[in-house]
C-alpha cells in the first residue's frame, strides 16, 4: 500500500455497491475529515479523524482498488470469497481495536461511527467483525480492557465473543452455519 497524501483524505462521493472495480479520482472536498499519523513506536500509522463525528454518522464511503479471491494482510473480506483493497488508499491504516469505535457496512460500502467521535480520536474497527480467517494474525495491543490477545479472524474466537460486536453479513452467516475454522482459503 501507498502512504496516503493529505489529498487522498478528504471525503469521496458514495459509490455504488455493486461496483468492485476500480475507482477514478473524485473530487475533493474543501476540508479534510482524516490524517493518516507517522509510524508510532511499532512502527504503525493509524487514521485519526480531524472532525467530530455522532454514532451512526458515515465516516466515508469506500470502494475496491483491487480485488482478490483470498486473505492478504492489507485486504478487507466483503464476503465468503472476496476480499479488496480499500479505496480511497488511505482506509487502509485503520487499526484494529477489541473495542472500536467504527465498523465497515460492507453491504452498503461505508465506514460507519459506532460511537462519537472527537476530532484528534484514531479511528478503529475490530478486524474480526470482517476478517473470517486472516493471513497475518497477530498479538493485539490495543490496551482496551476488552482486549482479547490474540487476532486471528472470526473463525477463532468463540460465538459468545462474537455476539459483542457489529458483524459482517458474511461473518453472521458463517457463525449461523456452524463454519468450522479455515485455513485462510474461506
Amino acid at each position: 500500500m501507498t502512504v496516503a497524501r493529505r489529498s487522498d483524505l478528504a471525503a469521496t462521493p458514495a459509490l455504488p455497491p455493486a461496483d468492485l472495480a476500480r475507482q477514478g479520482s473524485a473530487p475533493l472536498a474543501q476540508v479534510p475529515r482524516f490524517e493518516v499519523t507517522a509510524p508510532d513506536r511499532f512502527g504503525e500509522r493509524c487514521v485519526r479523524s480531524l472532525a467530530a463525528f455522532a454514532a451512526g454518522d458515515v465516516l466515508q464511503p469506500f470502494g475496491a482498488a483491487v480485488v482478490h479471491d483470498r486473505p492478504d494482510r492489507m485486504s478487507l473480506q466483503l464476503s465468503q470469497h472476496q476480499h479488496i483493497e480499500l479505496e480511497p488508499g488511505f482506509l487502509a491504516f485503520i487499526n484494529h481495536s477489541c473495542d472500536p469505535n467504527a465498523c465497515f457496512d460492507v453491504e452498503l460500502r461505508e465506514l460507519v461511527a459506532l460511537r462519537p467521535i472527537a476530532p484528534g480520536d484514531e479511528i478503529t474497527f475490530f478486524y474480526p467483525s470482517t476478517e473470517w480467517a486472516m493471513s497475518s494474525p497477530f498479538e493485539c495491543r490495543c490496551g482496551s480492557a476488552r482486549c482479547l490477545g490474540r487476532i486471528a479472524g472470526a473463525s477463532e474466537l468463540p460465538p459468545a465473543v462474537l455476539a459483542e460486536y457489529r458483524l459482517a453479513p458474511h461473518i453472521a452467516r458463517q457463525l449461523a452455519q456452524g463454519a468450522p475454522p479455515s485455513s485462510g482459503a474461506v
